[in-house]
């Protein structure tokens, strides 16, 4: 069999949309938790306020949002706020405790402060839920024993 054939090239395009799928989900509890975040500091979330805090453009802005409001997450009307559908908050809420979690658990090894959230942005998109259970067990065992 060649490598051209079509036994090489189904895992490379299962794992390439796999990579595709992750990053645009990635991009998605980024978007939806920065949104949480500018209504609980501003009262609002402006799609130039998300290109600023992003370091996007406000055209890739544009494009997001609208794929957002496909999948259910935000809804918007013309030079209004991006509010959060029902979704849209539980995903934030998710991606939020997520993110939590990992920094604790980098905590919980001696990474500093700023190190561990900086680290955690990345980390936090690409764990899986057995490691996540298996952080926040770490971390129960680790305070049960502190307390003794």
């Amino acid at each position: 069999m060649s490598a051209g054939s079509s036994k090489f090239r189904q895992p490379r395009t299962a794992a390439a949309r796999r990579t595709r799928d992750e990053h645009a989900q990635e991009t998605a509890q980024d978007y939806v938790e920065l949104i949480a975040q500018l209504f609980f500091e501003a009262g609002e979330a402006r799609a130039i306020d998300l290109a600023r805090r992003l370091g996007v453009t406000h055209v890739t802005v544009g494009r997001t949002i609208q794929r957002l409001q496909r999948e259910g997450f935000v809804t918007t009307q013309p030079y209004r706020s991006i509010f959060l559908t029902r979704a849209g908050r539980r995903l934030a809420q998710q991606s939020r405790r997520r993110h939590e979690i990992v920094v604790e658990f980098l905590k919980s090894l001696d990474i500093s402060e700023t190190m561990a959230q900086s680290d955690a942005e990345g980390i936090e998109h690409h764990v899986s839920q057995e490691t996540l259970h298996a952080f926040v067990k770490h971390l129960r065992k680790q305070k049960r024993t502190r307390k003794k």
